[in-house]
């Protein structure tokens, strides 16, 4: 496989990213970051989730936010479905695209969602069918395909398993995530050779977590092996709050410097992307969790 010439990120940040704060973050700020996000170049923006706010009180105002969405044509804006009825729910903000997930771990998918990877396949199918009846795209996003925090080292073959299932569903592309960010480049590139068991190049994304710093390193791999699809989160956001210590999901400053510096397009503006990733982390009070971005801001300064 030669490195594709082009890359497509999706920014998970405005969903993934701010799940976890503690801090509630009103949806005007959550507006203005997809905004922000679109006005950078990025056409695929994972928005928010349709969860029981008892669960995630962050995503409780998920239709506020779409219905205040200025939206752009070319661009993507993709939900978080846990099942029929936070499906239902997102159907009235007509998203272009739902996210079903699931885990290559028979325990995290337990701590996670109270039930085997089966049974959350099971749940997910009628989810999967009634979105695609409407003409909705369908992702799923395979967590802990390299390491869990429960189990340790995921085999290939669970990741396998877990990816012939979404297909035999009806999930349209799968993200393979290394959810806690143990992942080497190996590593993941053996999870995403068993993806591909199941999956087209064309329908897989790599989505990468930097606990350990080695989340460009797989990236890399990734587009070595003709990978052109990964998400990445501004600023750095997001952790995953069944995986303690987990640090947030790569940031996609650091992604586009790492794609143009190799020259490969991604239609995606850097200094309009650090300002996005700027105005978050400076109303979450902290700076952005982004090598590239904090250099580049330094360098402003200066």
């Amino acid at each position: 496989m030669s490195i594709p010439t082009r890359v497509k990120l999706v920014d998970v940040g405005p969903r993934d990213g701010l799940q976890n704060e503690k801090q509630p973050v009103p949806a005007a700020i959550k507006i203005e970051l997809v905004q922000r996000l679109q006005d950078a170049g990025l056409t695929e923006i994972e928005v928010t989730s349709f969860v029981s706010p008892k669960w995630v009180p962050q995503m409780a105002d998920n239709a506020e936010v779409m219905a205040g969405l200025q939206r752009k044509a070319g661009v993507r804006y993709s939900v978080l479905t846990p099942n029929l009825q936070g499906f239902e729910a997102a159907l009235k903000s007509k998203p272009d695209e739902i996210v079903v997930f699931g885990a290559a771990s028979e325990a995290f998918s337990q701590k996670n969602i109270n039930c085997s990877i089966a049974e959350s396949i099971e749940r997910f199918a009628p989810v999967v069918q009634a979105a695609r009846a409407a003409g909705i795209y369908v992702r799923g996003a395979m967590s802990c395909t390299v390491g869990c925090p429960y189990e340790g080292e995921i085999a290939p073959e669970r990741v396998s398993y877990l990816a012939g299932l979404m297909k035999g569903i009806g999930v349209q592309h799968v993200g393979v995530a290394d959810t806690i960010g143990v992942g080497t480049p190996l590593k993941v590139q053996r999870a995403m050779e068993a993806t591909l068991k199941h999956y087209d190049i064309n329908d897989v994304s790599g989505h990468f977590h930097d606990t350990y710093g080695q989340a460009l390193a797989n990236t890399l791999i990734c587009l070595q092996m003709g990978v052109w699809q990964f998400d990445t989160s501004v600023a750095g956001l997001g952790g995953c709050p069944y995986a303690k210590g987990a640090t947030g999901n790569v940031a996609s400053e650091d992604v586009v410097y790492l794609l143009h510096g190799m020259g490969i397009e991604t239609g995606i503006d850097l200094d309009k992307l650090v300002d996005a990733g700027k105005f978050i982390s400076d109303f979450l009070e902290r700076k952005p969790n982004s090598r590239a971005a904090t250099a580049l801001l330094n360098k402003r300064v200066a």
